[in-house]
């Protein structure tokens, strides 16, 4: 079967550039990487495929003959194709598609892994009232600086690092995996490119030592419980001039003695009287912005809703606030005295046969009771 095209393979056209070829073969290889589709021989095949049309194509006397003889121009033979380890660029662009498949450091030219800093997480306890009105507050998280003994080498006074016997201070080593080639990280300088035979005793060779440092935080208001805040660059350094890590504050809202949140929304329980609740009444309740007053209808039962607009939180992405929900706990009085108790005999008593008007959830409870036995 004739083998297709190689700019067709890529997608490219033929007076594509070094950069877009590259680019090609990077989302090729991504798509079809073999780890990414396990037991999936079309995968493999097409792997296979867009990796020996990249070799051509990113290799300039290789492209000059295929252009000119086709296939016949390339020997499919020589080093580098098929099975083999590839020239300089597409072990490059190789590497870096091994990278962002399974991550780790990128490699800046011929010169030691650079490493980004990792990310750090601060978790933060708030009160609610600040997650809903917002405040600033200073934090210590733990950093990194020069050790002032070394002056960052890691190697003991008077010693210098030396170059890496394993990588030739590369920082990586290549090693063959079947069909294709690996870039690994270094095993014996860890990327750095440099061996430290006598180490620095105050920063143990790593040429930091740790310190805490005070940052500025501001808690944005509506923030939510699980939230993060980052704080770009103050996480931890990067190694061999990469970029440092981020910092997340994640938010606790710490439990509330009145209202449980709900989005935007808040929720209480309003314990009544059942005088109030049976005569009805105006009571006042609490919200984060201050007092409010809620009319009780006479006759009202536990369970009834209150909806106060505008009383919840504005959240961090919301346009107006949200609504502060009351339910209604009707209090049944204890520990009465014999008069007291006298009283409410009387009162019932006083209701007479007719009783079930005024108790028309009780009455409805007891003729669903009498048809169950019946």
């Amino acid at each position: 079967m004739a083998k297709k095209d190689f700019y067709e393979v890529l997608g490219v056209a033929k007076n594509a550039s070094d950069d877009e070829i590259k680019k090609a073969y990077r989302k090729l290889a991504m798509k079809w990487h073999p780890d990414r589709n396990p037991d999936s021989k079309e995968a493999e095949d097409k792997f296979k495929a867009a990796k020996e049309a990249y070799e051509v194509l990113s290799d300039p006397e290789k492209r000059a003959a295929y252009d000119r003889f086709g296939h016949a121009g390339v020997d499919p033979n020589a080093a580098g194709m098929g099975g083999g380890a590839g020239g300089p660029g597409f072990a490059d662009a190789f590497g870096d598609i091994f990278g962002e498949i399974f991550g780790g450091a990128r490699r800046g030219g011929g010169g030691p892994q650079v490493y980004r800093g990792a990310d750090l997480k601060y978790a933060m306890d708030v009160t609610l009232e600040q997650a809903a009105h917002g405040f600033e507050t200073e934090i210590r998280v733990p950093s990194w600086e020069t050790c002032e003994i070394c002056h960052g080498s890691g190697a003991k006074p008077g010693t210098s690092p030396s170059t890496c016997r394993t990588c030739g201070g590369a920082g990586a080593v290549r090693m063959q995996q079947g069909f294709f080639s690996v870039q690994q990280t270094c095993p014996t300088c860890h990327g750095t490119g440099q061996e430290i035979t006598d180490p620095c005793k105050a920063c143990d060779g790593v040429g930091r030592v740790r310190k805490n440092k005070t940052l500025q935080v501001k808690i944005p208001a509506g923030i939510d419980d699980g939230m993060r805040i980052r704080s770009a660059g103050n996480g931890e350094p990067g190694v061999n001039g990469g970029p440092p890590g981020d910092l997340f504050v994640e938010i606790h809202i710490k439990p509330h003695k009145i209202f449980q949140r709900d989005g935007d929304d808040l929720h209480c329980e309003l314990t009544i009287p059942f005088t109030t609740a049976a005569l009805g009444g105006d009571i006042q309740v609490p919200t984060l912005s201050g007092k409010a007053e809620i009319t009780i209808p006479d006759g009202t039962q536990s369970g009834k809703t209150f909806r106060l607009r505008g009383k919840g939180i504005k959240g961090v992405r919301a346009g107006y606030p949200g609504d502060l929900y009351c339910h209604v706990q009707v209090e049944t009085p204890v520990k009465l005295t014999d008069e007291q108790k006298d009283l409410l005999r009387q009162f019932e008593k006083s209701l007479g046969e007719g009783g079930h008007r005024h108790t028309p959830h009780s009455k409805s409870w007891t003729d669903r009771v009498k048809d169950f036995f019946s």
